[in-house]
């Protein structure tokens, strides 16, 4: 369902973001984007970033601010949710990657 990414990486409130998907989990897809985009901006000389989970939920931990608007069909509302909730989903969707990947093999 349609989902709102607020992003706030620094204390300045003028940092903050936000964009909007058409799903939960191409939200949490957008999150890793936005951890590659850090990356390759860190490391331009680098051709292939590669990274863990545990670093990736590092940089959503030192983020200022990181939460999601979930749309609840049955409410027509929107539901907020925080960076645990999003490193949950995150875990899922790469979980979920990687077991297609080997299945592929």
């Amino acid at each position: 369902s349609h989902t709102i990414l607020l992003v706030q990486p620094g204390e300045n409130p003028e940092t903050r973001t936000y964009s909007d998907y058409e799903s939960v989990n191409e939200c949490m897809e957008g999150v890793c984007k936005i951890y590659e985009e850090h990356l390759k901006r860190r490391n331009p000389n680098t051709p292939t970033i590669t990274y863990d989970i545990s670093q990736l939920f590092d940089f959503v931990d030192q983020l200022s601010d990181l939460s999601c608007l979930v749309y609840q069909k049955s409410t027509n509302t929107y539901a907020p949710y925080n960076k645990d909730w999003i490193k949950e989903k995150i875990y899922i969707l790469l979980r979920q990657a990687a077991g297609h990947t080997d299945y592929n093999l």
